[in-house]
């Protein structure tokens, strides 16, 4: 911890104290929290790796240096960092008056318990701090083993699909058990002489699957048998040429970006309850008339808006006070239709916080009335120049919404594994209006090849007509289909 005047350290630890019991007092829940006060280019490496402790790639090296360039000519400033963790840390920037403290803390605190409550971080692991710098020292290990070279090689290829993960892998799609059970040749089904009948225990048949495999006529197993959305995993348990190192660093980037995924879905929602909890429990504290204009410009900076993106702060804290003022006060209109008796709106806020992500977060609660407030709407590219082309609100809440879908990225499954009988492998976009980017694509796909050992193919839609396109290991090239 960077060393501070004793008055200033005595200052800042009483405002700690006071803030988090205020903030237990409104009813926030998180873990036992730890700060540490950092100078700018340590709390801005840690702002480029995601993390106090990770591996090294030049992916990080590149983002610390525009993060830190638009730090020091005053274009952007990081205030805080927070690690979901159990103990949470969080780090301040050195520099900062008492009164940014004050709101920064109360800012994580807001933080810290929306990653306890929610329920989409409720698998992530929350030793990866420890996590990552065992990984990290294992690559440095491959490294010294294999080629500083080789190894950078392979991360470039892997950190290039890092977000083709499926988050949602535990759940599993069960199999038609009329139409499997009817195939079934070993008197368990139609093919026995006899209708199976359901019982509790059905599933318990699929521990027995291999036997069929002697008395059924099956036709050949596509390989997968269904889509895989989780491409990382698919390429490290399958890829034929893969040493055990490269394996273990596709499983390390994978849990990596399964740790930050989450964040990925609830952007939006974390920004909006931690906005919402600092401007409240600032508004319980003691401040001079310095402090609270100080505090007043520190937030309208943080809620300010912009022309062409989304502001997550401005935009989660409107619809959260939004939800409690039409929980607190409903319409008779609200209280006929819905049975809403009044006065729950922070029980309401707390109960949203626990159970949804952006997708259901904004479809529920983003309502007309909002979106006509903040004037919000879509825009494309015409000409050379940013046009708007709908205002009309559910096309509004459904163009955002959709670009939120799969944390914003394109969806690709794997098709077939073992395409053309040669091992080849398959992909397939799955489409839904937005068109993946060429140039992007192709630089993409030697990424995979070098993965997957063997030629790779992507079908999508370019200008509404279905396309393959396919590196061979030495060009790309592409057909319409």
């Amino acid at each position: 911890m960077i060393a501070l005047a004793r008055d200033e350290l005595s200052l800042l630890n009483e405002a700690v104290e006071k803030i988090t019991a205020k903030a237990g007092e409104f009813g926030l829940d998180f873990y036992n929290m730890y700060f540490e006060i950092c100078p700018a280019d340590i709390i801005y490496t840690f702002g480029a790796y995601g993390m106090p402790t990770r591996f090294s790639h030049w992916t990080f090296g590149k983002a610390y240096h525009k993060m830190k360039t638009q730090y020091d000519y005053n274009l952007s400033r990081i205030y805080e960092m927070v690690i979901n963790s159990d103990p949470c840390y969080a780090f301040l920037l050195e520099g900062n008056s008492l009164i940014q403290n004050k709101m920064v803390i109360a800012h994580v605190l807001a933080h810290c318990d929306f990653f306890k409550n929610n329920a989409y971080f409720q698998h992530t692991a929350r030793y990866m701090v420890e996590s990552m710098a065992s990984a990290a020292e294992r690559f440095r290990n491959y490294e010294f083993n294999y080629g500083k070279e080789k190894v950078e090689s392979f991360l470039d290829a892997v950190i290039s699909l890092q977000e083709h993960v499926d988050p949602r892998q535990r759940i599993r799609q069960r199999p038609k058990d009329d139409e499997e059970q009817k195939k079934c040749g070993c008197g368990r089904g139609s093919c026995g002489g006899h209708q199976h009948q359901k019982t509790p225990y059905d599933d318990l048949w699929e521990l027995d699957r291999s036997e069929c495999q002697g008395h059924c006529a099956e036709k050949p197993k596509k390989f997968p048998a269904q889509p895989e959305k989780d491409l990382l995993t698919f390429i490290m348990e399958n890829a034929r040429d893969l040493e055990d190192w490269q394996r273990d660093v596709i499983a390390v980037i994978r849990q990596e970006m399964l740790y930050f995924w989450p964040q990925l879905e609830t952007k939006i929602m974390n920004e909006g309850w931690a906005t919402y909890w600092h401007l409240r429990i600032m508004r319980e504290m003691d401040m001079t008339e310095d402090e609270a204009v100080e505090f007043a410009k520190m937030h309208a900076g943080v809620i300010e808006t912009s022309r062409m993106r989304l502001n997550p702060y401005h935009l989660g804290l409107k619809i959260f006070e939004d939800i409690e003022k039409r929980w607190d006060k409903p319409t008779e209109e609200e209280r006929k239709k819905y049975g809403r008796p009044g006065g729950e709106g922070r029980q309401k806020i707390f109960e949203v916080r626990e159970t949804e992500n952006d997708i259901s977060f904004l479809r529920n609660y983003l309502t007309r009335e909002l979106i006509e407030e903040m004037d919000l709407y879509l825009y494309k590219k015409v000409g050379y120049d940013w046009k708007v082309s709908d205002k009309e609100w559910e096309k509004v809440r459904d163009g955002i919404v959709a670009g939120l879908t799969n944390g914003g990225f394109p969806c690709i499954v794997v098709e077939d594994g073992d395409f053309n009988k040669r091992g080849e492998l398959y992909l397939r976009h799955c489409y839904e209006g937005i068109e993946l980017d060429v140039f992007y694509l192709e630089r993409t796909l030697p990424y995979v090849y070098r993965l997957w050992g063997r030629p790779v193919h992507l079908e999508t839609v370019v200008d509404n007509k279905k396309v393959l396109f396919t590196y061979n290991g030495e060009k790309n090239s592409k057909k319409f289909l």
